[in-house]
């Protein structure tokens, strides 16, 4: 598509190339057609970001794909937004079955051939945006992308009224269990950390020690979250025969186990990544779903090497990256 403007003046931005680094010095590329430049005020490290620092996808460019952010033009021109992370063609073969979010030739803002939001701006599809409402905080919208992930397994599988446990009390470990319960599922997390387990109880969702966990095959539904190869292994071991397992998880380390408990009790396996904006907006809007708790820092675009430490850190929740002032 022809470009629309030239490239713009240097920028502050934290990249991958190699090696994690902040620079003063990164170009914002040229707006193509159908393509919004986005002020970005405030972002989020989430596990996908310390996965490519660590060879997932072989990434290298600017960082980051959870976001809010003012655009500067079109209808949303002026407004606060978040954007959707894939970005598509609109015309091959999977985006004319309305699979846009698997388009054989998108770039996922980020994460694949495209520029991230850990920059003062992002190029993003017009079509990708969303508004964000009044009453939902920087802070909250935030979560956005993480929540509407969550809320890609209620579209996929039915939850209500299933037993469901939750491998993972990290982020998306989280986020996952609020929406199932909140679409009527009996959850259950296991994870490895007391404190994140004691902030899940606190919302009254149940939460147990992998120690405490038992090798009773009841969950008729398992969600790995864990973040680590070992995650399916524990999954096929507590789910019930002709189960299911959705696989959240996304890893640099290869990952191998023995398939043949997954054809002798016949278990479904789903694989479950982005999900739908306008069902997160809303459970955030109305307070579906707890995000602030689990802000665990919160630091300037400029000391974003001090803040993927402390994301990668096993106590820690949520890091956001301040990259506007207030």
């Amino acid at each position: 598509m022809p470009s629309t403007q030239t490239p713009l003046a240097k920028m502050r931005a934290v990249l991958f190339d190699r090696v994690l680094q902040y620079r003063s010095d990164a170009v914002l590329r040229s707006v193509s057609e159908g393509e919004v430049v986005v002020d970005v005020r405030l972002a989020g490290i989430c596990e996908t970001d310390l996965q490519l620092c660590r060879g997932y996808m072989g990434f290298s460019g600017i960082l980051g794909h959870e976001f809010v952010g003012i655009a500067r033009t079109g209808r949303f021109a002026g407004q606060r937004v978040v954007g959707e992370i894939n970005c598509s063609c609109h015309a091959c073969a999977l985006c004319r079955r309305g699979l846009e979010r698997h388009c054989s030739q998108r770039t996922v803002i980020g994460i694949l051939n495209h520029d991230g939001a850990f920059a003062e701006s992002v190029v993003v599809p017009e079509s990708n945006l969303h508004l964000i409402p009044e009453s939902v905080t920087d802070e909250v919208a935030v979560f956005v992308e993480p929540v509407a992930a969550a809320c890609r397994i209620p579209e996929q599988i039915v939850v209500d009224r299933q037993n469901v446990t939750v491998l993972g009390d990290g982020r998306l470990g989280n986020l996952c269990a609020q929406v199932l319960r909140h679409h009527g599922a009996l959850v259950t997390v296991v994870g490895k950390h007391e404190a994140k387990l004691r902030l899940l109880r606190q919302i009254g969702i149940k939460a147990i020690s992998l120690q405490d966990l038992s090798g009773e095959r009841t969950s008729d539904i398992v969600v790995d979250c864990t973040g680590s190869s070992t995650g399916l292994e524990t999954a096929v071991r507590i789910v019930r025969p002709c189960g299911t397992i959705v696989l959240k998880t996304t890893i640099a380390d290869r990952q191998t186990m023995h398939m043949a408990p997954l054809v002798i009790d016949e278990i479904t396996m789903i694989g479950s990544r982005c999900g739908p904006f306008g069902p997160a907006l809303r459970l955030l809007e109305h307070g579906s779903v707890s995000v602030t708790p689990m802000i665990s820092g919160r630091y300037k675009l400029e000391d974003a090497i001090e803040a993927f430490e402390r994301a990668s850190r096993k106590d820690t929740l949520k890091v956001l990256l301040q990259v506007a002032e207030d």
